[in-house]
């Protein structure tokens, strides 16, 4: 097993000036994300159903508008991003977006043709290289990129990479598929055609993936939601997924999105995360967020605020 001595630091530098690619060290590990896409798509009250919108966004208004909030709309910007841990041989993907040319039901995911692929390989992590995806849960914005179409079939788009997930999910996935639920499409397009080409395994907490990242349960959100770990030398950075769709969640951490499966559960992972990221002085890194798309949990009273990172 790869010891951490033998992971060499990566030379860091600004890899594009477009916003679409963007990379930092942390430590010896070079994050990068890639951009699907990004926008004011969601309506407050139906992301976070039953809050009072009006008083929460009126306190946190600094903090969220523009690049989480557009007043003049009352929409929040939701973007679906892919996150690449480059350290020593290993090329690992986290969260896989929505995919080209995948039938959803949501028009803003339906049958998109853009261009993630090319930037991937901009990026140093072309499908061919990628040894690891890990799919933080499953949910059809995060594991649309494990295929791709090939001759009328869903192929591995990464077919040199071990795929990761967590089992609780593709139990609670896996039997809705089973019984023919229409809303599962995703899970035979993107999640089975993995497991039928002996790519995919399950992750846990009893082990790091690809010498570098530690997994934390992470339940609520949905039955199997994990965040992933780096930390190294005096450094805490966290992918931390959908335990908070957008920073208010942060000022808020009672508010649940209405994709949130197990409510109470969801409320009691998302305080103490908040908690330790505050702790560790972690840099979280979403999948949702807006510009910058990562920063930083500050305990403030008896609560917490966002503070946005910036990319060198």
């Amino acid at each position: 097993m790869e010891t951490r001595n033998e992971i060499q630091p990566l030379e860091i530098a600004p890899l594009f000036k477009s916003g679409i690619v963007q990379s930092r060290a942390v430590g010896p590990f070079r994050v990068t994300r890639v951009l699907e896409y990004s926008g004011p798509t969601h309506d407050p009250n139906f992301l976070f159903p039953g809050q009072n919108h009006a008083r929460a966004f009126a306190s946190q208004r600094s903090s969220l508008a523009p690049e989480h909030w557009v007043p003049a709309m009352n929409k929040l910007v939701i973007t679906i991003q892919l996150w690449v841990v480059h350290v020593g041989g290993n090329i690992i993907v986290i969260d896989t977006g929505v995919g080209n040319g995948k039938p959803r039901g949501t028009p803003r995911m339906n049958m998109l043709n853009g261009l993630v692929l090319p930037w991937l390989e901009a990026a140093g992590a072309s499908a061919e290289k990628v040894t690891h995806v890990i799919m933080t849960h499953l949910h059809p914005d995060h594991v649309g990129w494990n295929t791709v179409l090939s001759e009328g079939r869903w192929i591995p788009t990464f077919p040199n990479a071990q795929y990761l997930l967590p089992k609780p999910d593709f139990d609670y996935w896996g039997g809705k598929h089973e019984t023919g639920d229409p809303s599962t499409g995703w899970f035979g397009d993107s999640v089975l055609p993995v497991f039928k080409e002996g790519l995919a395994g399950f992750i846990d907490d009893s082990r790091e993936v690809g010498d570098c990242i530690a997994v934390q349960q992470t339940p609520g959100h949905t039955p199997g939601h994990v965040a992933l770990w780096l930390r190294t030398q005096g450094e805490s950075a966290v992918f931390c997924a959908d335990i908070a769709h957008s920073p208010i969640q942060i000022a808020e951490p009672d508010w649940n999105t209405c994709y949130c499966l197990i409510p109470d559960l969801a409320r009691a992972t998302r305080r103490a995360f908040l908690s330790t990221a505050a702790q560790e002085e972690a840099l979280i890194m979403p999948m949702h967020f807006g510009a910058p798309y990562c920063g930083y949990v500050r305990k403030q009273g008896n609560g917490f605020i966002y503070e946005p990172a910036t990319w060198p």
